[in-house]
């Protein structure tokens, strides 16, 4: 007979709807303020803290939501932010060493929504609040890294095979410049260095009246692979550091060749993000040049080849032999703690194998001589005239330059070897302490990066979006409900279902997927209700012009269905690929746009073509009509 589904066919409907409503659910439920606290390791948040918080919270008074322990972290959520914050208080001074508190925004979605993985959409910072970081990665470090790691790979290649040459140095203009008496060694030396080493380089010769030279530079293809790996390595050490922030749902991406965008939607002490993520600090430990007064050097004297002047944070002089011993990449562990002989704070260290095993050759020779911690940090200075008063642009803002600060925070003398795990000293606060022990522990940048744009966007902004944004779709939906009713009367109401249960699958979509629903998402989803009842009234007129031509009631219905599939199907298709388009080729806010309208259009064809023939078929199938109500 016309107008009747199979039972699987009602089935997938049910089951659709059922999933729909689930997965939608949570974005109902709101917020938690809470505060995380995370361990250095994972075994140091542990049952007894939770005992330990929950005792402190309820003897001071703060009325708590939970206290819960997952692998990594404890996490308490409060009811307002007012209490959040006291508690937070009461939390680092009971945890104030070795530990990590932040303040953070978790879902407040029940324990039995949880238990099906179903979540709240992740929400744009134009929504959520938050705040927005555009880091460029300065590359020349990284390239002036991998050029005198080159360099000594060359000077080894040469020694061993024993082939003279004079020098290997480093070119202004970038690449190597190596020197020979001969040009018979400069051939062999080429011929060698193109055959022991990856095939990466490109060569030119030159020479004067006594020497033969060989100009050695990277190919584009190795410069490409080494800032790749760079900006690869910065990304996820920015996500660790992330983490380490409580943050919820981060977004740390590339953007461009050179430049990583970070956004930390909910953050809420955006003080504290922005000291961590900006900082690029690492270690690098080196031998006091002792052979010419490295502790006492000689005052207005230039420090001999090999050696380099430093200060310490007093402003000591110390000359330092240029060759680490191993730097912040050797560091796998970092954690605040105190020294028991002084009772002052200190960064404990464990390094990997290839640190460790540096650290106990160097050492192991060097027993009763000092070794200097050299904490290298990129920061912002303001420029001044000759006044010394601040230096405006044009547009009246303060100028400021990126200056690298190389200061030895520490030379003790080396009593004893020492292997992986040690600590260092360096009149830290606690706070000093806390802060270099989680950026050496998530990871140290591999290139330094400089923040050129900053935004913060605040969470009663966010607020307003969403409320306006929902404003509008719901008078949009309602205005359609309204006007679907009167003007197609009972096969207005399955319209009306049918849109509504488009809304709630578009909802469940998007929280299951990692989809952001940005303030253009919104326009997006109000497109979508659109373009789903512009799919009903094809159909409907299509049964109405079917009635006009003399069919039955049974047989309008099913030609309206199928005669329109075609029709939709293609204005569907052809809106699918632009939206594609868009997703692909667009930027920031047209490519929020375009996710809600891909997942818009895929649930409106289910539902308007699908589900709202199902109850059609419902309510009209397998009966006798005399007229149809539309």
């Amino acid at each position: 007979m016309l107008n009747q589904y199979p039972l699987w066919k009602y089935l997938i409907i049910i089951l659709a709807l059922v999933i729909g409503v689930i997965y939608a659910l949570p974005n109902l439920y709101g917020e938690d303020p809470a505060v995380q606290i995370s361990g250095i390791r994972k075994s140091e948040v542990s049952q007894a803290m939770v005992n330990t918080i929950k005792i402190r919270l309820e003897n001071a008074k703060l009325a708590y939501k939970n206290v819960k322990l997952d692998n990594k972290s404890i996490r308490v959520r409060f009811s307002d932010t007012e209490t959040q914050l006291r508690a937070r208080n009461i939390i680092e001074h009971q945890y104030n060493e070795g530990y990590t508190i932040a303040l953070t925004l978790l879902p407040a979605t029940p324990d039995w929504l949880r238990a099906f993985g179903a979540s709240p959409m992740s929400l744009g910072l134009d929504l959520r609040g938050g705040v927005h970081f555009l880091l460029q990665v300065d590359m020349k470090p990284i390239l002036q890294k991998a050029e005198e790691s080159n360099a000594e790979a060359i000077r080894q290649v040469l020694r061993r095979k024993k082939i003279r040459y004079l020098s290997v140095t480093r070119e202004k203009t970038g690449g190597l410049k190596i020197r020979f008496r001969t040009d018979d060694d400069r051939s062999n030396g080429r011929s060698l260095i193109n055959s022991e080493l990856p095939k990466q380089f490109d060569y030119t010769e030159t020479k004067d009246k006594r020497s033969y030279f060989l100009h050695v530079r990277m190919n584009q293809d190795e410069l490409s692979k080494k800032k790749n790996a760079a900006l690869n390595q910065n990304m996820e050490r920015l996500r660790n550091r992330v983490d380490q922030l409580g943050v919820a749902e981060p977004v740390v991406q590339q953007q461009g060749a050179d430049r990583i965008v970070v956004q930390l939607p909910g953050i809420q002490d955006t003080a504290a993000a922005k000291r961590i993520i900006g900082r690029t600090a690492t270690l690098e430990v080196k031998m006091v040049d002792h052979e010419h007064g490295g502790l006492t050097p000689p005052i207005g004297q230039r420090p001999p080849p090999g050696s380099k002047l430093y200060k310490t944070q007093d402003g000591r002089p110390l000359w330092l032999l240029n060759r680490t011993i191993y730097s912040g990449s050797n560091i796998i562990d970092a954690g605040p703690s105190f020294d028991s002989r002084t009772n002052q704070p200190v960064v404990s260290i464990t390094l990997d194998s290839q640190g460790a095993a540096s650290n106990r050759r160097v050492t192991g020779k060097n027993i009763g001589k000092n070794m200097a911690v050299i904490l290298k940090e990129r920061r912002q200075k303001t420029r001044k005239d000759a006044n010394g008063r601040p230096v405006l642009d044009k547009k009246g803002r303060i100028v400021k330059d990126t200056v690298v600060v190389e200061e030895v925070i520490t030379y003790p003398t080396i009593n004893s070897q020492l292997s992986s795990r040690f600590q260092i000293e360096g009149r830290f606060s606690t706070q000093e302490a806390n802060d270099l022990a989680l950026l050496l522990r998530a990871g140290s940048l591999a290139a330094p990066v400089d923040i050129i744009e900053e935004r913060t966007i605040g969470p009663s902004l966010g607020r307003d979006n969403i409320r306006q944004g929902f404003k509008a779709i719901v008078i949009g939906l309602i205005g359609v409900l309204i006007f679907m009713l009167v003007y197609y009367r009972l096969f207005g109401i399955i319209a009306n279902v049918a849109l509504v249960f488009n809304l709630v699958l578009l909802f469940a979509v998007l929280s299951m997927t990692p989809a952001v629903l940005t303030l253009p998402g919104i326009a997006g989803i109000l497109l979508t209700v659109g373009m789903a009842v512009d799919a009903n009234v094809l159909i409907f007129e299509r049964i109405r012009e079917e009635i006009r031509n003399g069919n039955t009631p049974q047989a309008s219905i099913h030609a309206g269905y199928e005669k329109a599939l075609s029709t939709i199907a293609d204005a569907n298709i052809t809106t699918l690929i632009a939206a594609i388009m868009l997703l692909n080729f667009g930027t920031g806010p047209i490519k929020g746009f375009a996710v809600t309208l891909i997942i818009g259009i895929l649930t409106s064809m289910f539902t308007a073509i699908f589900a709202a023939r199902g109850l059609t078929n419902l309510l009209h199938g397998g009966r006798r009509l005399t007229r149809l109500w539309i």
